[in-house]
């Protein structure tokens, strides 16, 4: 697959890391029609930490959870059909 942050409508979207996962993030809010701060306020966290996760800031917390993904072979994709 091309850059991972690119979306397709055919292909699944891989999830490898914190940028993968910040630009699925960024496509489902946009698609949602929300902003960063309507989102942040519905997830319980700051606006700018979500700005720094869409912009593809690893966390430690996303990094555990990427290891343990990969250490039990779980791949994270979204299918075509999500978007």
């Amino acid at each position: 697959m091309r850059t991972e942050g690119q979306v397709s409508k055919s292909r699944p979207f891989r999830v490898h890391g914190a940028r993968d996962f910040g630009a699925a993030v960024k496509h489902f809010r946009s698609r949602a029609g929300l902003t960063q701060a309507d989102l942040a306020a519905r997830a319980g966290i700051h606006r700018a930490y979500l700005s720094e996760l869409e912009g593809g800031r690893t966390t430690e917390a996303l990094e555990r959870l990427m290891t343990l993904f990969r250490e039990l072979g779980v791949r994270v994709t979204l299918a075509p059909e999500a978007w």
